[in-house]
């Protein structure tokens, strides 16, 4: 075997070694996450409990606090607002309601036949409590027991979307949301502020058919709607100046648009026969592993639009993707767009491309339902 060969090999095996590492960083992370759930939703349902018989009233669960921080001062996070976010996450996610929104949103999806069960001592009571295959305890919860779904985000983040969203359908969403794009609480409470819930995509007619063929996912990696209310733009502005204002917040753009996005430059040149033009934003999207060509307009979406912005696609294609790269895509950001418009527009094209509005202010939207709906299909269904 050759010098550079043996190189490669060894190098490989390295590689497998981090990925045994991380994996199980990883695995730990979530037994961690896992267990400090647990102690809110049994010291959340405890409390609860005293406080709903009358036994104990709100001067207790401050002396509660006290007492644990004088007898195990190595004991942290258990202060009275603590210990009520506990009670909250507790009678929230245990009620009846929220059940009930986990199985119509989530029942058809993950409710499968018990294949096997394990034992499990329940930490309120003497029973046994039978513990079902993941899939099914994520609708399915035994009386007392922690929903399963609840262990995809942390509990910092469950307080965040316990306090902040109104419904069951929201909370939910971001549950879920959270878990797709890794968030932390500062990054969930701008998607909460910028109304991320009613700005996924629920109309696919704003995505070509191309788009939709190449990433079947699409729909829950991109927003059809971007609030860009940090740029404080005046209702009269120029392409330019929104660009540049873009860039100036760029963390917060990048933010907006989702966490996989990297930023490579402004004004992309692309040089193609005589002629050079130019790309407003050109980002690349590490999941993907696609670029994605931003193409901003101060005026109502127009159907020329599509064009220009296929044609950018087709250079980039051509002579900056790598081979190792998806189709790159393209996404036209604009303050309007007619649908039945878009919808023309789109019928034929079979470029990776996406019609997507931004708003200067943070604006109410009711159509959630049918997109929850549709966003939990697609997540259940990403792998």
């Amino acid at each position: 075997m050759k010098n550079n060969d043996i190189a490669k090999s060894i190098e490989q095996q390295f590689g497998e070694i981090i990925d045994i590492i991380l994996q199980h960083k990883s695995n730990a992370s979530k037994a961690v996450n896992e267990e400090l759930l647990l102690t809110a939703w049994y010291v959340g349902g405890y409390v609860s409990a005293k406080l709903k018989s009358e036994e104990w009233g709100s001067k207790v669960v401050s002396q509660l606090s006290e007492y644990i921080r004088s007898q195990r001062p190595d004991i942290k996070g258990f202060g009275r607002s603590n210990i009520y976010n506990m009670v909250l996450f507790y009678e929230e996610y245990s009620s009846e309601t929220f059940y009930t929104t986990i199985v119509k949103y989530l029942n058809s999806e993950f409710v499968q036949p018990i294949t096997g069960q394990i034992e499990e001592r329940n930490h309120t009571q003497e029973t046994t409590v039978i513990v079902q295959p993941l899939a099914t305890q994520f609708v399915q919860p035994a009386i007392g027991q922690m929903p399963k779904i609840l262990e995809l985000t942390s509990l910092t983040n469950h307080i965040e979307i316990l306090c902040r969203c109104k419904s069951n359908e929201e909370r939910l969403f971001y549950i879920l949301y959270a878990n797709k794009e890794h968030l932390v609480k500062r990054e969930l409470q701008r998607c909460i502020s910028n109304q991320t819930y009613a700005g996924l995509l629920g109309n696919k007619d704003n995505m070509s058919k191309g788009l939709l063929e190449t990433y079947p996912n699409a729909p829950i990696m991109f927003k059809d709607t971007l609030f860009v209310d940090f740029l404080n733009l005046p209702k009269k502005h120029s392409e330019s100046k929104l660009r540049s204002s873009l860039v100036e917040h760029m963390k917060q753009f990048i933010l907006e648009l989702g966490k996989d996005f990297i930023f490579m430059d402004q004004e992309y040149r692309l040089n193609i026969g005589t002629s050079t033009f130019k790309a407003d934003l050109l980002f690349f999207h590490r999941g993907l592993q696609a670029l994605v060509a931003v193409e901003l307009k101060k005026t109502k979406f127009h159907p020329r639009d599509l064009g220009q912005l296929e044609f950018y696609l087709e250079a980039l294609d051509r002579d900056v993707k790598r081979s190792n790269e998806n189709p790159s895509i393209g996404i036209i950001l604009c303050p309007e767009a007619d649908q039945v418009v878009v919808e023309y527009a789109m019928s034929r094209s079979m470029s990776p491309t996406m019609i997507a509005e931004y708003k200067r202010i943070l604006i109410p939207q009711e159509r959630m339902q049918q997109q929850l709906n549709e966003f939990c299909n697609l997540f259940l269904n990403k792998d």
